[in-house]
């Protein structure tokens, strides 16, 4: 099973929540993900165990984020249009995506992988500067991967009408 569909299912990402996530506080909190994540790891230094506290308080952001805001009046958006286009990607298997999609997924996806070593090593030896470059390397392929969403999602919204009726406004 593909790593986004396990963090589907393990997120529990049904219609009323990929709703919720579309609005655009949503999309853009997410990105304070990873920062939140690496700054409760690094506390540990002064923080000892007691830095599991912001750690779980991450870990529960990151499955409550996209519940926390209410479904967007409209989705003509950057953001929203970001997580259409990841609910198409999520169908990859059902669907016949475009083959420029795919690759440009896959090559963005191993772009954020690449800078997953670096954050790993830079988290476990608390140097910030490293830690401040993995966290750059992992987030700006992935900031891509979003953009590379939207334009998934508008090239195959005409493909189907459910994809066409997320969009609002």
């Amino acid at each position: 099973m593909a790593l986004l569909e396990f963090s589907q299912k393990l997120m529990t990402m049904d219609e009323a929540t990929w709703a919720r996530h579309a609005n655009p506080w949503s999309v853009y909190s997410r990105f304070t993900i990873l920062p939140l994540l690496s700054f409760a790891l690094y506390s540990r230094e002064w923080l000892g165990w007691g830095a599991l506290i912001p750690m779980s308080l991450v870990v529960f952001w990151i499955w409550y984020n996209p519940r926390a805001f209410k479904a967007p009046k409209t989705t003509n958006n950057w953001a929203s249009k970001g997580t259409f286009g990841e609910r198409i990607y999520l169908r990859k298997k059902q669907l016949k995506l475009p083959d420029h999609h795919l690759r440009m997924a896959n090559v963005l996806l191993a772009l954020t992988f690449v800078g997953m070593p670096i954050l790993i090593y830079a988290l476990y030896i608390n140097g910030i500067g490293w830690i401040l470059l993995g966290n750059a390397l992992v987030m700006l392929p992935k900031a891509w991967f979003v953009d590379r969403m939207v334009w998934l999602y508008e090239d195959m919204k005409d493909s189907d009408p459910e994809f066409k009726s997320w969009l609002k406004g």
